[in-house]
C-alpha cells in the first residue's frame, strides 16, 4: 500500500521548482495556519466571556478587524519597493506582535480591539502575497496545482488548531486558558515567521493588487460584491456570536462547528465549481439566494419556533449551510473572467472587487451590532435575507455573452 504522505510529498516536488524557497514558505504557511486555528477557535468566546463585549462592541471590533483589508491596496502601494517575500515577512512580524498583545494586554475593549486590528493588518498582508508566491515558486504549467496545495496546507493547519482547542477546552476553561492559547499561537506564529525569513527570493509583487482598477463593463460585478460583502459579514461576525451570547455555546462547541464547516466547504468546493461550469454563473448567482432566505429565517427566528436546545442545533446546521452556499461567490469571479479581455484585467478587477467588498463589510460590522442590540437578531438576519434577494434580482439582469 502506497504511503499517502510520501505520495503527497512527491506531488509537491513535481509542482514546485526546486531552485525556489517553496519548502520554508510552505512550512511557514502550515505554522501560520495552525496558529490562526488556535486563535480563531478561542477569540469569539474570549471577547464574550472575558472581555465582556456585547452585540454593539463586537461589531465595532469587527470594523477595526476588517479595516486593514480595505486599506490593503494603499499599504501595498507604500511597500512597492519590497519583494513579495519581504511583504510576507513583514506581515508575519505584525501578526506576531498582534498575538503577543492578545497574550499580554488586559481584557479591556479598546486594548483588545487594538490587538485585533494589528493582527489583522499582518494577516491581510500575508494573504495578499500567498497566491503571488505560490505561483512564483511553481513550475511551468503547474500554477493551479500550486494554489490548490497552498490552500490545502493552510487549511490543514487551521483545522488542526480547531481540533486542538475543541479537545483542550473540554477539560479546561477560564481567562488563563484563553491567554495560554494566545501564547501557544504566538509561539507557533513566531516559528512560522522565523521560517519565512529563510525565504531568500526576490519575487515581484502582483501590481494588480496595489491599485484600484475600475471599468464600466464591470459595474455589475462591483455591485454584486457590495451585496455579497454585506450579507457575508453578518454571518461571519454575528453568526458565532449569536450561538455564544444567545445560546451559551462553549469554546469547544464553537471550534467543532468551525471544523465541520471547514471540512464541508473543502468537500463541497469542487462540486460547486462543477455546478457553476455546468449551469452557468448567472443561474448559480440567482438561485443560491433561495437557500439563503431559508438559512436567515431559521437563524433569526428558530428560538421563537422551537425549544431552545432544538433551535440551537438548527442554527448550527444553518451556519454550516451558509458557509457552503457562500462558495457560490466563485460564480462572480467566473463572470469577470467571461467578460474580460486579458488575465491581467481579471486579476486587477477581482482585486478591486475585494476592496469594494471590504468597504461594505466594515460598515455592516459597525452597524450590524447596533441593529442587533436595538432591534433584535430577527431584524439583523432579515436584513441579511433582503440583501441576498437584492443580490439575486441584480444578478438576474446580467447578460451572458453568447458563445461562438
Amino acid at each position: 500500500m502506497a504511503n499517502p504522505f510520501k505520495k503527497f510529498t512527491l506531488k509537491l516536488g513535481d509542482t514546485f521548482d526546486s531552485n525556489t524557497c517553496w519548502i520554508p514558505f510552505f512550512i511557514s504557511l502550515m505554522s501560520m495556519g495552525l496558529g490562526y486555528g488556535l486563535y480563531k477557535g478561542v477569540i469569539d468566546n474570549y471577547l464574550a466571556e472575558v472581555v465582556g463585549m456585547g452585540e454593539f462592541h463586537r461589531g465595532v471590533a469587527e470594523f477595526f478587524r476588517e479595516l486593514p483589508g480595505f486599506l490593503l491596496v494603499f499599504i501595498l502601494a507604500l511597500l512597492y519597493r519590497f519583494s513579495a517575500e519581504g511583504v510576507f515577512k513583514i506581515g508575519g512580524l505584525i501578526m506576531l506582535v498582534g498575538m503577543l498583545l492578545h497574550m499580554g494586554l488586559p481584557a479591556d475593549r479598546i486594548l483588545v480591539t487594538t490587538a485585533i486590528c494589528i493582527y489583522s493588518l499582518g494577516e491581510h498582508m500575508q494573504l495578499g502575497m500567498r497566491n503571488t508566491l505560490s505561483l512564483e515558486y511553481s513550475k511551468e504549467g503547474r500554477g493551479g496545482r500550486a494554489l490548490g496545495f497552498q490552500n490545502s496546507i493552510y487549511q490543514g493547519g487551521t483545522l488542526a488548531g480547531f481540533f486542538i482547542v475543541m479537545i483542550a477546552f473540554s477539560f479546561i476553561g477560564g481567562e488563563k486558558s484563553f491567554r495560554l492559547f494566545f501564547a501557544i499561537s504566538a509561539l507557533i506564529m513566531g516559528i512560522g515567521t522565523v521560517l519565512a525569513f529563510r525565504m531568500t527570493g526576490q519575487s515581484k509583487t502582483d501590481k494588480s493588487k496595489s491599485r484600484f482598477y475600475f471599468r464600466k463593463k464591470y459595474t455589475k460585478f462591483y455591485f454584486l460584491e457590495v451585496f455579497y460583502g454585506a450579507r457575508k459579514q453578518i454571518f461571519f461576525t454575528f453568526g458565532p456570536y449569536v450561538l455564544i451570547l444567545f445560546y451559551k455555546a462553549s469554546t469547544s462547541t464553537i471550534c467543532l462547528l468551525f471544523a465541520i464547516s471547514a471540512i464541508c466547504c473543502s468537500l463541497a468546493s469542487p462540486l460547486v465549481g462543477k455546478i457553476i461550469d455546468r449551469l452557468g454563473y448567472k443561474i448559480v448567482m440567482v438561485s443560491d439566494t433561495l437557500i439563503l432566505v431559508i438559512v436567515c429565517f431559521f437563524y433569526g427566528f428558530a428560538h421563537r419556533i422551537f425549544p431552545q436546545n432544538v433551535a440551537f442545533i438548527i442554527c448550527c446546521a444553518n451556519y454550516i449551510l451558509d458557509s457552503v452556499i457562500s462558495l457560490a461567490s466563485m460564480a462572480s469571479n467566473v463572470y469577470v473572467q467571461d467578460i474580460s479581455d486579458s488575465k491581467e484585467e481579471v486579476r486587477a478587477t477581482i482585486s478591486t472587487g475585494i476592496s469594494v467588498n471590504h468597504f461594505i463589510t466594515i460598515l455592516i460590522a459597525l452597524f450590524g451590532g447596533w441593529i442587533w442590540q436595538v432591534l433584535g437578531i430577527e431584524t439583523l438576519f432579515t436584513l441579511s435575507a433582503i440583501l441576498g434577494i437584492f443580490n439575486s434580482i441584480y444578478a438576474a439582469t446580467i447578460k451572458v455573452p453568447k458563445k461562438v
